[in-house]
């Protein structure tokens, strides 16, 4: 099936069939190209695909045909020109803003960010001469009051995390627009089956592929989404000289975890509506998070902005730090964990694992209480992981085991 052929279908078939390349065996699956370097039929055949004069590949750490199938499926999938495989979401992160920026330039980004992207935003870009400015992700007029002439990059998570909060894209993409910079949105918590940041105006998607797009808790993984003329002017050579490359196994993991990606996050999403509307009930529960529900803070924006709610739900517990840490103690089948997307359900709680770097007075800035638990919503049954939910929610409340 040509290409052309696969971009006028939708998602789920595009998921099984896009990008396939198929040597002279003639294989089925996709072939697993454990390469470091290829062979040239001749001294000018090599020197004219250095050059690029003829396509080809060169080198794995450059490209490789299991990650450049990766690659084509992801584009089709984010109805994007390009995309650019990386070693991790964060590789990714890192590529997508350190490729657009020099010293002097600068940097607006959503506060409510991951702990490491936070990093790259608080300490890494300023050693290099790059300012930043934090904003609350859904206050427009910070976003507003926070550009610069030099501001280059515009960068947000939405929905947040832990929080869940869900900003407005097109309204911040017109924002950097204005201002001449680009916007950069890590769409991990959404997937690319609930939300398309490029068709709400955003220039660049970011994906840690490790999460729903392996979905099985087996490999890391990031991908960069643009057009290919950013991918030419910022990314090309940043992630050819840096070499946060792809490996061609992971890339092979990833390309058959894709085929089943839109039925795992379907099933996640009505398991984590059906959780979040369980826990809502629920006595000990102070407060449920998920952006399926009519009470979300940005129920509106959500309708409009994304196809479904989350594969996750945060909750604030009573007791705080230890009553979350009892409840999550007494879980029988949800596993406790850092990682999300997966299979599995897991559970995690922010404050001491994902932004214990942060002080507690950034956490309360980002609605990350000490009684806060992220739940990342697997493919078990719906009903077994209420019932779990219910024992260790009962196992808190038991005479004895009350918080203090």
């Amino acid at each position: 099936m040509t290409q052309s052929k696969v971009q006028g279908l939708r998602p789920a078939t595009q998921l099984v069939h896009g990008g396939t390349m198929r040597s002279g065996f003639g294989e089925l699956s996709e072939a697993l190209f454990l390469t470091q370097g290829y062979v040239y039929e001749s001294m000018e055949v090599a020197e004219a695909r250095f050059k690029g004069q003829t396509p080809g590949f060169i080198y794995s750490r450059y490209s490789n045909p299991t990650v450049a199938m990766f690659e084509e499926r992801m584009a089709l999938l984010e109805g994007a020109e390009a995309a650019r495989a990386t070693a991790s979401g964060m590789a990714a992160v890192t590529a997508s803003v350190m490729g657009q920026v020099r010293a002097g330039d600068h940097v607006v980004a959503a506060r409510a960010l991951f702990g490491s992207c936070l990093y790259i935003i608080e300490d890494l870009l300023p050693r290099f001469g790059v300012e930043t400015t934090l904003v609350d992700g859904g206050d427009l007029e910070q976003w507003r009051a926070a550009m610069r002439p030099t501001t280059k990059v515009c960068f947000l998570e939405s929905p947040t995390n832990p929080g869940l909060e869900v900003y407005d894209i097109r309204a911040i993409a017109d924002i950097a627009h204005a201002g001449g910079a680009t916007l950069v949105v890590d769409n991990v918590f959404a997937t690319p089956m609930l939300q398309r940041p490029l068709e709400l105006g955003a220039d660049i998607v970011v994906y840690s592929a490790t999460k729903h797009v392996d979905g099985h808790g087996r490999c890391l993984g990031g991908v960069i989404l643009t057009s290919q003329a950013l991918i030419d002017q910022h990314f090309h050579n940043y992630l050819r000289q840096t070499g946060p490359a792809l490996s061609p196994f992971n890339a092979w993991v990833l390309l058959k975890s894709l085929e089943s990606l839109p039925v795992r996050v379907a099933h996640q999403v009505r398991s984590a509506g059906a959780i979040a509307d369980f826990l809502a009930t629920q006595p000990g529960v102070e407060r449920v998070i998920y952006p399926g529900r009519d009470d979300h803070p940005q129920a509106d924006l959500i309708k409009r902005q994304m196809k479904g709610g989350s594969t996750l739900v945060s909750f604030d517990l009573a007791g705080g730090k230890a009553g979350a840490f009892r409840f999550a103690n007494a879980l029988s089948i949800v596993t406790i964990s850092n990682n999300l997307g997966d299979a599995k359900s897991i559970i995690t709680h922010p404050a001491t694992t994902t932004h214990q770097r942060l002080t507690p007075e950034a956490r309360a800035a980002m609605g990350i209480t000490e009684g806060m638990v992220r739940l990342s919503v697997g493919l078990e049954d719906p009903q077994d992981l209420i019932d779990d939910i219910a024992q260790a929610l009962q196992a808190v409340r038991a005479p004895g085991l009350a918080a203090e």
